[in-house]
């Protein structure tokens, strides 16, 4: 099973625009982090699950 810092780096490799504060989890704040991805790349919650669950 792939760690949080392994799927940041393939998810910085997919969508270059991302920066590391884009990807910063904190735990407990996984919402916040969503909609930050969310807005930056266009997609919806449900589009971002699979995109990160499939790395």
């Amino acid at each position: 099973m792939e760690t949080w810092n392994e799927k940041k780096v393939k998810l910085k490799q997919k969508f270059t625009i991302l920066m590391d504060n884009d990807l910063s989890f904190i735990e407990g704040h996984k919402e916040e982090m969503f909609i930050k991805l969310q807005n930056k790349l266009g997609k919806s919650k449900e589009e971002l699950s699979k995109i990160i669950e499939g790395l």
